[in-house]
């Protein structure tokens, strides 16, 4: 029959639109700004950096400077200065640590690729979509006090996510720490086994001078040798007869 088809797409059309106003499933529409619409959690919008704790952000940061984010940035909009100098993260492990971390959210595109390339699940993507602002420059420029925000926010807006990070962050410090552990034994038992062991050209000290002197048999008295003194005698010194004097009387001779 010459229009059927039209007339089925008119009957979901309305069945649509009854269903919109009906159903509360289908109710799409939200009172926004006095209702917040729900999202999902693999929604994203702007980058931020997780900090271990919100009392200290800045101490905690994951964010060890590595400007792997900045170089694979497709519209360039992060800007990182590595610190000259190191301090300890949540671990206790000393680390660089971004002087400066700025994101210029008005160039921002919201690929996600820096959340991705991070090798320290240090920055990962927000869900604040309000991001409106005066100014287009400077309003819309964060820099890292802007961007901080704790690891609790990060639980409390990807839960599954944020577990599995925890988790596998966990484990990697677990296994460092034994590390060290292992290696600060090793360097004691090392260390042990250098004190105990003897030092050249020193005495044993399991025999002493009193015991060796002890246990050595005292050696036979050399025989005396011809034309030399006996060592164990007193000497007396001999002295030579003098020359006879070509001036003196000689004794008569028997005829």
């Amino acid at each position: 029959m010459l229009g059927t088809g039209l007339l089925k797409g008119l009957a979901v059309t309305a069945k649509n639109f009854v269903g919109s106003y009906t159903t509360p499933e289908r109710m799409v529409t939200v009172e926004y700004p006095e209702q917040a619409p729900p999202l999902g959690e693999n929604y994203r919008s702007f980058p931020f950096l997780v900090s271990e704790t919100a009392d200290d952000p800045m101490g905690t940061l994951r964010c060890v400077a590595c400007q792997i984010c900045e170089k694979e940035c497709p519209p360039q909009c992060i800007y990182i200065v590595k610190s000259k100098d190191k301090k300890p993260d949540a671990a206790g492990k000393q680390q660089f640590y971004p002087a400066i971390f700025d994101i210029d959210t008005s160039v921002c595109m919201s690929c996600g690729i820096c959340a991705e390339v991070c090798p320290f699940d240090s920055i990962k993507m927000d869900k604040v979509f309000e991001v409106a602002a005066v100014n287009r420059f400077e309003g819309l420029l964060l820099d890292r006090e802007q961007l901080a925000k704790s690891n609790a926010y990060y639980n409390a807006i990807r839960p599954a996510e944020a577990a599995e990070v925890d988790e596998r962050l966990a484990a990697e410090r677990k296994a460092a720490e034994e590390k060290a552990k292992a290696a600060a034994a090793a360097a004691a038992a090392k260390a042990a086994a250098a004190k105990a062991a003897p030092v050249p050209g020193s005495a044993s000290p399991a025999t002493t001078p009193a015991t060796a002197s002890a246990t050595t048999p005292p050696k036979s008295p050399a025989a005396p040798v011809a034309g030399l003194a006996d060592p164990g005698q007193p000497t007396t010194e001999v002295k030579p007869a003098p020359a006879p004097s070509a001036a003196a009387p000689q004794p008569p001779t028997a005829s």
